[in-house]
C-alpha cells in the first residue's frame, strides 16, 4: 500500500467522518492538480508549475507519500532557478501514476473505514 494513514490517524483522533472528508478533498484536489499540471507543462509555464507543485506537496504529504513530496519540492525549487525541464516529464508521470494508485487505495479505505480506524 502506497498511502500511509499515520498522519490521518493522529490528526483525526479516530474521527472517521473527518477522515472521509479529507479523502474526498484529496481526491478532488489531486484530479484538478493533474489537469492543471499537464496544461502548465504543455504551455511551458515553469514558475506556475512550481507553485502548483508546492500546493500539491501539502496534500501528498498528508497521505504519507514522502518520496513524491521530495520530487515535488525539487520541482518547485527548480522551476525558480535552473529549470532543468527535461526532468519534469518523469516527475509528472510519477505524480500521475502514484496518485492514481493512492486514490484507488483511498476508495477501498473509505468503503471499509471502520477496518482502518
Amino acid at each position: 500500500m502506497k498511502v500511509n494513514l499515520t498522519y490521518l490517524r493522529e490528526m483525526s483522533a479516530g474521527n472517521t467522518d473527518l477522515v472521509l472528508e479529507m479523502i474526498d478533498i484529496f481526491t478532488t484536489q489531486i484530479a484538478e492538480i493533474k489537469v492543471e499540471m499537464k496544461q502548465l507543462y504543455n504551455e511551458g509555464e515553469w514558475v506556475k508549475l512550481g507553485k502548483l507543485a508546492h500546493k500539491a506537496k501539502s496534500s501528498i504529504s498528508i497521505m504519507g507519500l514522502n518520496e513524491l513530496a521530495v520530487d515535488l519540492k525539487w520541482l518547485e525549487n527548480d522551476s525558480k532557478a535552473d529549470c532543468t525541464t527535461e526532468k519534469y516529464p518523469a516527475i509528472l508521470k510519477r505524480f500521475n501514476e502514484e496518485t492514481q494508485i493512492v486514490i484507488e487505495e483511498l476508495d477501498v479505505i473509505a468503503q471499509n473505514i471502520d477496518n482502518y480506524f
